[in-house]
């Protein structure tokens, strides 16, 4: 049995969780619980006073958080359930240009060609963002697995919506939209973009440029390419700006439900 909370008391029953069907015992002077969070409401039921309990409270709540129901584990075992660590969202060595080269832990893309992120944007409204670490060619969007990621720059099929180097954004070879002049990203920029399966609109350094763009249709992953000595990093989380009302960082599918 794990470690549980304990208790010096006087009583001796048994109680049950009526959601879980675990186990909470008192026996003799040893109080131990043992079970998922909903076990602490029913153990809290068994004393209508819990000031002459003091500390009490706190372990039980402490012990219930960190074990698990019995009915998780039909073996009688130790009762913990491994907690899996969710992964990292990064640039994909395995969907990337062969010409690419990815550094700083997925973060930074450098070479020349595209490269997809490592999740696709099933939530309703994604935010990520990029620095421009050194100009040249570059492009930054969303697009499918079926994107041709050594043929820069992207934006010249159905498979690719991407903001050019240049402040034009680009789907299906046609021009969708295009950055003011006067605001198109220079080294040392952050671009954000959030995208709702509607629209990607576009942020430099956290100002909303009112330059959406749509179109593309299926999954989607961001995507970035590089080329003529550019260099980026993305910025899946941590970002440097606040995201838009409404938007958060990419979530994997099971992070979502």
């Amino acid at each position: 049995m794990p470690s549980g909370a304990t208790a010096y008391l006087s009583h001796c029953d048994w109680i049950q969780c009526g959601l879980c069907r675990s186990q909470l015992c008192r026996r003799g002077a040893l109080l131990s619980v043992r079970g998922g969070a909903c076990c602490f409401d029913a153990w809290h039921s068994l004393f209508n006073d819990m000031s002459m309990f003091p500390g009490v409270v706190f372990r039980a709540r402490m012990a219930a958080m960190f074990t698990c129901c019995l009915s998780c584990c039909g073996d009688g075992g130790s009762g913990h359930i491994p907690l899996k660590e969710m992964p990292t969202v990064q640039l994909d060595t395995h969907h990337m240009g062969t010409d690419v080269v990815i550094v700083k832990s997925g973060r930074r893309i450098c070479g020349t060609g595209g490269c997809l992120a490592t999740a696709p944007l099933h939530q309703n409204k994604s935010y990520f963002e990029f620095k421009i670490q050194s100009t040249g060619v570059w492009g930054i969007g969303v697009a499918t697995q079926k994107v041709n990621l050594n043929q820069v720059p992207l934006g010249r099929d159905t498979n690719s919506l991407v903001l050019r180097h240049d402040g034009s954004v680009y789907h299906n070879n046609e021009e969708k939209n295009r950055l003011p002049a006067n605001n198109l990203p220079q080294e040392g920029d952050i671009v954000g973009i959030t995208y709702d399966h509607v629209e990607l609109n576009l942020y430099l350094n956290g100002k909303n440029m009112h330059c959406p763009a749509s179109g593309i249709r299926g999954t989607v992953y961001p995507v970035v390419y590089v080329d003529d000595s550019a260099i980026l990093d993305c910025q899946f989380s941590d970002f440097y700006h606040t995201p838009p009302q409404g938007f958060e960082k990419i979530l994997f599918e099971q992070q979502i439900f």
